[in-house]
């Protein structure tokens, strides 16, 4: 009797959550979506997402938020799955997501789960794509995913999945203040829009001093540069996210933000110690129930363990 062939064992990706240095938004598009100029910068706030061969299509979630997150196939990371699916002869799998990224808090962590999952999935069955093949593939899920298969420091348009490398030198120390509550993306756009009203929207153009203080890699230089067009609606609709950014500043930060479409608030510190100072303050004062702090630009999603039986 034959013995059947040993399934391929499973595989855990580790992929960091991003802030948008810069992200200008200009008008709304025919598909849409709005015209976008931002510049991604991955960050060490990490998922782990392991895909395991299985006799049905499955996810599971557990870590920060958890229960928040939906296990079904409104999951971006399900959606990457029958994605790779539809394109190639793959067995279904079970995908466990440990997750670490604030949940609808601005920093993309359903994109991180996708883009894990294809990357994931290119091991799992051999598929053998390059880099260029699964940020395509990550295109047709979301704005962002092709970004966090990259990592590093990269300049987006379009709306957002367009990248082109930016030269970044230097780590970059900064503080998240966290939120229980997240925040709609798409209610932050639609309020970005009432806010502006009938008033023109120019197309969005990079801002050279931000790309200037990027080579430099002086966190001083940085901060002012630090831009975000969604911040004055994501404030609107969570006036309280004001009284977080106010206090980070009060407490040492050089610069902070909304982080993308928020509520987490990205405050950009000068090293380590001031990162650990400032986040001591932020707790204490009362202000913000959660804070943590990372390091950037990092590596995008990347295999850390994949078991051959």
């Amino acid at each position: 009797m034959t013995a059947a062939p040993l399934a391929p064992g499973p595989v855990t990706v580790r992929v960091p959550a991003k802030v948008n240095l810069e992200l200008l938004v200009g008008p709304r598009r025919e598909d849409g979506y709005h015209a976008l100029s931002t510049v991604f910068h991955a960050v060490g706030l990490y998922d782990d997402v392991t895909v395991s061969v299985a006799d049905g299509w499955g996810i599971s979630v557990s870590g920060l938020l958890a229960d928040a997150v939906p296990t079904d196939g409104n999951n971006l990371a399900m959606r990457a799955a029958r994605l790779v699916e539809s394109r190639f002869d793959v067995e279904p799998v079970h995908i466990s997501i440990r997750k670490g990224i604030p949940v609808s808090g601005g920093m993309a962590g359903g994109s991180a789960d996708a883009a894990a999952t294809l990357v994931g999935l290119d091991h799992l069955w051999d598929l053998d794509l390059d880099r260029e093949a699964i940020e395509e593939l990550g295109a047709e899920l979301g704005s962002d995913v092709p970004f966090l298969v990259a990592g590093g420091t990269a300049m987006g348009s379009g709306r957002g999945e367009l990248l082109a490398p930016v030269l970044a030198r230097g780590t970059y120390h900064w503080v998240f203040a966290l939120s229980d509550d997240g925040l709609s993306t798409p209610a932050v756009y639609a309020e970005c829009d009432r806010l502006r009203g009938s008033a023109p929207v120019p197309e969005p153009v990079p801002n050279p001093a931000l790309m200037s203080a990027l080579r430099s890699g002086d966190p001083h230089e940085l901060a002012p540069q630090l831009a975000n067009d969604l911040q004055e609606a994501a404030l609107s609709l969570r006036p309280d996210l004001g009284e977080v950014l106010s206090a980070g500043m009060e407490y040492g930060a050089l610069g902070g933000m909304v982080s993308g479409s928020g509520p987490t608030l990205a405050f950009l510190v000068e090293d380590n110690e001031a990162g650990i100072d400032l986040a001591v303050a932020l707790t204490a004062s009362g202000v913000v129930r959660d804070v943590r702090r990372a390091n950037g630009p990092v590596h995008g999603a990347h295999v850390i363990h994949h078991r051959v039986d």
